[in-house]
């Protein structure tokens, strides 16, 4: 009973620190276009996938933002091959002259539409990729809209919700399809 009260609990707003938001979230079982905003972020990389053993790419991020009294925001984007980690700026840390390190780079992601499809579950390699089959096949079926690059993961908790509990998204880029004339 104890253990059930503290999953409760700690899935209270209440019981959960209040993190600026880049952008909404797409909610569960929902595929949406949206257009995220330009913004200034956090970059940790690695040579091999993001779901490779012992990702480091959280802890080198979270020691940038300690050092440099950047606030946390959510959620965190995963690039997955090569791995790569995004930590989003927030509105009052974008006047601080934030640098390069040696594990964290700093740049500024344009507006970017997306097709975006929200997640329950456990942030795996198999629930990105069950996600990622799903939004390719809306997009397949679109008239509209194509993919313009691959796609990526958008992770919404920290490590102290359940797996169960766990809302993460799957983002693609994406451009109109061109309508081709037709010769007479």
């Amino acid at each position: 009973m104890k253990i059930l009260f503290l999953i409760i609990a700690g899935t209270l707003p209440a019981a959960v620190p209040a993190y600026e938001r880049a952008f909404e979230k797409t909610s569960v079982g929902t595929i949406e276009i949206k257009t995220l905003p330009e913004r200034t972020v956090l970059i940790a990389q690695r040579d091999h996938s993001y779901f490779d053993e012992n990702n480091d790419l959280f802890m080198n991020l979270f020691r940038y933002i300690q050092k440099n009294d950047v606030a946390m925001t959510v959620p965190v984007k995963a690039e997955i091959e090569p791995g790569k980690m995004f930590f989003y700026v927030g509105e009052k840390d974008l006047t601080k002259k934030l640098k390069d390190s040696e594990y964290v780079r700093v740049r500024v992601e344009p507006e970017l539409n997306v097709l975006s499809i929200g997640i329950r579950g456990g942030y795996s390699e198999k629930n990105f990729e069950q996600a990622r089959k799903k939004l390719f096949d809306h997009l397949e079926a679109s008239k509209e809209w194509k993919t313009s690059g691959p796609a990526y993961a958008v992770y919404w908790n920290g490590p102290y919700v359940p797996g169960f509990m766990k809302q993460f998204e799957v983002h693609t880029p994406i451009e109109p399809k061109r309508k081709v004339e037709q010769k007479e």
